[in-house]
This record gives structure tokens, C-alpha cells and sequence, in this order.
């Protein structure tokens, strides 16, 4: 476990578009990865749905969580690659991303930077998370209160995955 006060949790900034998405393609193979052009229309369309882990020690960006709000209540793969669908007051997010560099994992901060976005989400006024998995990582999100809803539409990349909802409220 790391001592998680080397790290900086804060919204994403403009001049880490590269970094991003350089972590993104670490993370999920080519097929289900943002692609950049999208990782720059998110960071400038919901920087506020971004949470950044930054080592201060290294002088890098360990991982972070991004996503999109809305008032849907249910994942379609476009929110994906349309940044423009994101509405600020949305009661929802819907998440799209949980990377950590291969580096940092097997430590909590995947862990950390959830439990980190469940509360400041919580506190923005949000009721609802949603996300689709992998089946390896269903146990991982369980274990954070999501729900597994069991497999969605959701296609993205050519995978089937499970959609995965955590209630805010609870």
C-alpha cells in the first residue's frame, strides 16, 4: 500500500492531454482505449469529471479516473468518443476510465482514486455511477458498492462488457 500523501487527487489540466492519453494505451489494449483526439475533447469538455492521482515524488501522473455526467441513466457507447454529450448538472456519471500505470497497481490506488471520486461526486450532488467492466474486475468494483447489472449493450472495442451501477446515496 502506498502512503497515499505522495500523491495529489485534483481534476485533470489542460497540458496533460499526452499523458493521458499515453496512460490510456498502457491500459486497455488498442481496440478499447480513448483515442487522443477524444481524451483532448473530454479533458476540455469535463476537466471537473477527471480525478488525477499525481506522484509528487516522480513527477508523473500515477492514474486517474474520467467520465461523463448526464441525466441518462443508462451506458450508450458514444459517450465514449462525444465529449459533447456531457452535462454538467447530470445526476449521473458515467465513468469511463479507471487507469493506473502498470507501475503504480497491486498498491490501493485504484482503490483510493474510486473511493476519492464516489465521495467528491457525492458531494457535487450526484446519485448515481455507472460503468462497464471487464468479468475479471467485477469483484473489484463489487467490492467499491457497485452493483453488477450483469452484461449490457454495450460493444465497445468489439467486447461484450458488464454495466456496473454504485447509488450515491447509500
Amino acid at each position: 500500500m502506498f502512503n497515499f500523501d505522495r500523491f495529489e487527487f485534483r481534476d485533470v489540466r489542460p497540458s496533460e492531454i499526452d499523458e493521458t492519453a499515453e496512460i490510456e494505451l498502457l491500459c486497455f489494449p488498442e481496440n478499447e482505449a480513448c483515442k487522443r483526439e477524444h481524451m483532448a475533447e473530454r479533458v476540455k469538455t469535463a476537466p471537473e469529471t477527471f480525478l488525477i492521482a499525481y506522484d509528487r515524488i516522480n513527477g508523473k501522473i500515477a492514474g486517474f479516473l474520467t467520465g461523463l455526467a448526464t441525466e441518462e441513466e443508462s451506458f450508450r457507447d458514444e459517450y465514449f468518443t462525444d465529449a459533447s454529450l456531457h452535462d454538467p448538472r447530470g445526476k449521473t456519471v458515467l465513468l469511463l476510465g479507471l487507469d493506473v500505470r502498470p507501475e503504480y497497481r497491486h498498491h490501493g490506488l485504484g482503490s483510493e482514486l474510486m473511493q476519492r471520486y464516489i465521495k467528491r461526486e457525492r458531494g457535487r450532488g450526484r446519485s448515481l455511477l455507472l460503468l462497464t467492466c471487464h468479468s475479471q474486475l467485477v469483484d473489484f468494483y463489487e467490492n467499491l458498492g457497485f452493483e453488477d447489472l450483469g452484461i449490457g449493450s454495450s460493444s465497445w472495442g468489439g467486447v461484450r462488457w458488464h454495466d456496473m451501477l454504485r447509488r450515491l446515496g447509500d
